[in-house]
């Protein structure tokens, strides 16, 4: 297969995680809520103890004070020491802040549920252990997110809670509590915190290193920058480390008139993993330099390959790039071609037609999922394609339908039978002089969260004898079900008889948004009747400039391209699961640990 079960699994397990990531509301949002947690906290807690008037008026000072002394020192460490990390900018500071006042008043209300059934000093004890608690967290997040040296972070995750501390002092030294305590405590607290923190940090970064030997946070903070920033370069650099080198492929079928008219390119590579990294950009990639390198219409269909083989790096993608663009300028000469065949059987359906000695396949299993097809398919349609004098063939998958899960492999005898019935019925048609046109829009309201990718829209129409044919790819990862249909339903209107519908399969619309797949197929975040009409008006262009034509076909190899790997990709999708528990394994030891002792320290005081 394309990919193994274990790593569909692992992957789908990894958009999970990935999709449970948080949205930050805007700036303006977490000043408020953290000026209602530091004012409704510090009161709350006051009045509770000290229910009278004088309480009330502490109260309201204590978390007012609270508020405006982390106000500030939010902005001075955003700006004095962070700088410009790309991740923490001064939303996601104060962000970070509201969390820890949130774990830091948990601790507090513990307290004060103490102090009203035992002693007074038992809010303050447990306060001074919810500050121990907010530094370790502090130092974790930080320590795991930012790329800042370490000293740097080490200041930010303390400073800010020490700071947050005076105003209980100041109102402990009121009611009498010695603050040399405190004090003595503090030191104390920010020794046990580093240690517990950067023993918890060592643990997770020992998966990481066992796995891929690369420390589990880099590999994360690789994927904030990529995420948060745009940055590909830190992630691609981890995957360039740990990938392998592999020979690749593209086919590529050139179609002529009185200049070139059309190119149709299939590369045995994966565009993924996602978004800007590694090839997840080929497919628009290809197509741009391709246009403007042959002044003609371009493009770039899915091949039989899976996620082991998705590229390593932008880099990797501009090597087969250039590769391609150096074998494209063969001159067609096939100017023959057989009609379009569709056969269907069980669940899959195979498209076909043959020009001159060189075949066109396309697969699909819609209206069912159709995602990423097995290699042994592609070998079996090359030996296939021997019986018929064929010498170059470009395969396709569809990739033109999600709806829930399918295993493959019950469908593969079916492609298997559908390829060779569809072969044999292609051959045995009398080839006739063809006509080709073609077109592309690039639809301004559609964006990668959307669905889009660059590549936008790309109809390829063949005319042999009175049949019309239409591929139409769209430059996206899958569609919706049944979407398909309707497109092909609708170009019957415009008397294109025939035709399949491709997605691109790009990942650069993957780990855009946020949600169960962590992108949108095609029709899911867009109007179907808007997208059909887009269709229709590029396929009547494409009509409109049809041209007889002549075809060449070409196999290109690229030597040593390095690639992610399957073994590599699986375990970089099961390193998430992996670090997480172990954190839930090591968490419980090191933390309660950290909390006895010092407790401990405390009830010395």
């Amino acid at each position: 297969m394309a990919v193994s079960d274990s790593l569909n699994q692992s992957m789908e397990r990894a958009v999970e995680h990935y999709s449970s990531l948080f949205t930050l509301p805007p700036y303006g949002k977490v000043i408020l809520l953290l000026a209602l947690t530091c004012v409704g906290g510090g009161f709350l807690s006051t009045i509770i103890l000290f229910p009278s008037f004088e309480g009330f008026a502490n109260g309201i000072l204590l978390g007012v004070s609270l508020f405006f002394v982390n106000l500030i020192i939010d902005h001075a460490l955003g700006t004095l020491i962070l700088g410009r990390d790309p991740i923490y900018d001064r939303r996601r500071v104060v962000a970070l802040s509201l969390f820890c006042w949130g774990l830091w008043f948990l601790f507090i209300f513990v307290g004060v549920v103490f102090a009203e059934f035992i002693d007074l000093l038992w809010a303050i004890r447990f306060c001074l252990l919810g500050f121990s608690a907010v530094t370790i967290l502090r130092q974790i997040v930080l320590f795991s997110s930012s790329s800042a040296d370490d000293a740097r972070l080490f200041a930010v995750a303390v400073l800010q809670p020490c700071f947050c501390l005076i105003p209980f002092m100041i109102f402990w030294a009121g009611i009498g509590y010695p603050i040399t305590s405190v004090i003595l405590f503090f030191i104390s607290s920010l020794a046990v915190s580093l240690i517990s923190s950067l023993l918890f940090v060592s643990v997770l970064n020992s998966v990481g290193m066992q796995t891929l030997g690369v420390p589990s946070l880099s590999i994360l903070k690789a994927f904030l920058l990529n995420w948060i920033a745009d940055l590909n370069a830190p992630f691609e650099g981890l995957l360039e480390k740990f990938g392998e080198t592999q020979n690749v492929e593209a086919s590529l079928m050139k179609f002529d008139s009185s200049k070139p008219k059309a190119v149709i390119v299939v590369p045995s590579i994966h565009p993924g993993p996602f978004k800007n990294i590694g090839s997840s950009l080929l497919p628009s990639m290809l197509k741009s330099v391709l246009e403007k390198e042959l002044n003609c219409v371009v493009c770039v269909p899915h091949g039989l390959f899976g996620h082991e083989y998705d590229l390593a790096s932008q880099i990797q993608s501009e090597k087969v790039i250039s590769r391609i663009v150096e074998h494209a300028k063969l001159e067609g000469s096939e100017a023959k071609a057989t009609p379009f065949i569709k056969v269907s059987e069980g669940l899959a359906t195979a498209c076909c037609q043959i020009f001159g000695n060189l075949a066109f396949l396309s697969f699909t299993l819609a209206p069912n999922t159709t995602e990423d097809l097995p290699r042994e398919l592609g070998s079996f349609v090359h030996q296939e394609v021997e019986k018929y004098g064929v010498s170059c063939c470009a395969i396709v998958n569809a990739h033109n339908s999600i709806d829930g899960v399918i295993d493959v492999q019950d469908a593969l005898a079916d492609f298997r039978k559908v390829a060779a019935s569809c072969l044999k019925k292609a051959a045995s048609l009398k080839r006739l002089p063809f006509e080709v046109g073609a077109a592309t829009v690039m639809p301004k309201e559609y964006s990668l969260e959307d669905g889009m990718g660059a590549g936008g829209i790309t109809v390829v129409i063949v005319k042999v004898g009175m049949q019309k044919t239409a591929y139409v790819v769209i430059d996206g990862n899958n569609m919706v079900a049944g979407l398909r249909e309707k497109i092909l339903s609708s170009l019957n209107s415009i008397k294109v008889e025939e035709g399949e519908v491709f997605t691109t399969d790009t990942h650069s619309v993957n780990a855009v948004v946020l949600n169960s797949r962590g992108y949108h197929p095609i029709g899911e975040a867009v109007s179907h009747e808007k997208l059909i009409e887009y269709i229709k008006g590029v396929t009547s262009t494409a009509l409109s400039n049809l041209e007889p034509a002549k075809v060449a076909c070409k196999s290109i190899s690229i030597p040593d391209v390095k690639v992610i790997g399957e073994k590599r990709l699986e375990a970089l999708c099961l390193l998430i699961d992996r670090t997480l528990q172990k954190a839930k394994k090591a968490a419980i030891p090191i933390f309660a640990l950290s909390g006895l002792l010092l407790m401990s320290i405390l009830l010395l005081f």
